[in-house]
Parts: C-alpha cells; sequence; structure tokens
C-alpha cells in the first residue's frame, strides 16, 4: 500500500511539474524581458512641440535626431477617437489623463482592469484600478484592460479554447522585478495569452490592446513601424 501511494504521489507531482512547464511554439508569442533598472524605460505620447508620435516609425525618425537608438518599442493601451490615451497615463511625473473608473462596454472596461506604472525609484507595479494612489512618486503610468493575471490566477471570465481569437499584447511583471513584454505572432484569445504570462510567473500582467498592436524589436529581427496609436513604451540609448 506504501508503494503504491509513493508511486501516486510521484505521479501527481510529475503532472504538476509538466503543467507549470507548459510550453507554447517558439513562434507564437514575442517576448521581451526589461530590466528597469538598468534600461531607459519610458512611456512617451508626443514630442516636445506636442506632435503626437502616432507610429513606432515617427519615434524612431525622432530618436535619430536626438541621437538616440531605439532598442524596443511597442504599443502602450487603448487610445480614443482622438488618439488620446484611454484612461490614466502619467508622463515623466505629470497625470495628463485622469483615471477611468466608469462602467461600459468593451476589453478596457472588462473588470478587473488595471494600470501598469514605474515609480521614480525604477520599480514596476500592475495593479487593480481601485487599487491605484497616485503618490507623486509615479514616473510612467498607463492604464488598460482587462487584468490578464490577477495575484497569481487568470481572469475569471476568460475560457480555456474560446474562439475569441486574436492578435494581442500585454505587459506583466516576473518574480524577479523586470518586466516582460508579449505580443503575439498569431492569433490567440484572452485564456491562452494569459495562461502564458501565469507561465512566465507573473503574479499579475495586464492586456494592452487587440489587433493593431505592433512592436519594434531589432535583437529578435522584429520590424512593425506602421500603425497610429495613442501612447508607445520606448526603449531608447544615446549613439
Amino acid at each position: 500500500m506504501k508503494i503504491k501511494l509513493f508511486l501516486f504521489l510521484f505521479i501527481a507531482g510529475l503532472s504538476i511539474i509538466f503543467v507549470s512547464a507548459e510550453k507554447y511554439p517558439e513562434d507564437l508569442f514575442l517576448t521581451y524581458k526589461v530590466d528597469v533598472k538598468k534600461q531607459d524605460l519610458k512611456l512617451v505620447w508626443k514630442d516636445e512641440k506636442g506632435k503626437r508620435f502616432g507610429s513606432i516609425e515617427n519615434l524612431k525618425f525622432w530618436a535619430a535626431k536626438k541621437n538616440l537608438t531605439v532598442d524596443f518599442a511597442m504599443n502602450a493601451g487603448m487610445y480614443k477617437t482622438d488618439h488620446s490615451p484611454q484612461g490614466l497615463y502619467i508622463e515623466n511625473q505629470k497625470q495628463l489623463i485622469s483615471l477611468d473608473t466608469t462602467n461600459a462596454e468593451g476589453n478596457f472596461y472588462l473588470k478587473p482592469n488595471g494600470v501598469f506604472f514605474i515609480t521614480t525609484k525604477k520599480v514596476a507595479v500592475i495593479c487593480r484600478t481601485e487599487m491605484f494612489k497616485n503618490n507623486k512618486e509615479i514616473e510612467f503610468a498607463t492604464q488598460s484592460g482587462p487584468m490578464l493575471v490577477i495575484d497569481g490566477q487568470i481572469h475569471s471570465t476568460f475560457k480555456e479554447g474560446a474562439k475569441n481569437v486574436n492578435i494581442r499584447n500585454g505587459v506583466g511583471v516576473l518574480p524577479n522585478g523586470n518586466v516582460v513584454f508579449v505580443l503575439s505572432k498569431k492569433e490567440v484569445n484572452f485564456y491562452d495569452f494569459a495562461n502564458y504570462f501565469k507561465s512566465l510567473g507573473c503574479k499579475n500582467a495586464l492586456y494592452l490592446d487587440g489587433f493593431v498592436s505592433r512592436a519594434y524589436l531589432p535583437s529578435q529581427n522584429w520590424f512593425q513601424l506602421d500603425g497610429d496609436f495613442g501612447a508607445l513604451f520606448a526603449i531608447t540609448k544615446k549613439n
């Protein structure tokens, strides 16, 4: 009996390991991990003249004039018809758009939604919208929705095998405090997208947008320069 029980527990343990180590096809997701304490991750919307960047290509042109190289760029959340960020937007400690706590239809309002932010001490955080407090130590912030992973759990409305597939991008915070950006190279449903963040170890992850999503990551030979967005995530360095 003891031998049978041991075998049962051993097999069950292996099953847990296999599930937690679930792998996705290498060509399904573009994944980029960022050390916010060492890399200059920021949110940008308009240049110093008040002109909206819009596309990653425009961001690259602007950066080149400043003698900067763009190492990474990605659309940073949903936007309104005038291309202003939908929901909270903080850039360089200035709140340019207020937190949106209303109830409405659409992915942005699928509760819980949330906020991604970076503090002045270079700590990255994702929290539920209702938990966010602007303590004046927030350097960058963008609000979006829905949350993909909440306290280690996949959003309860996402169903495994769901047919609502789309190109998607999102952001998560890893156990070591680094940030991970993910863009699906192929159409996926919300459950699989969220589960990928969970498999990376993210306790919290936030959906950014759908089929319009684009990313620029030359280190992985990924070049998408088009689009017409609101805010963008960007990492630049001096030439």
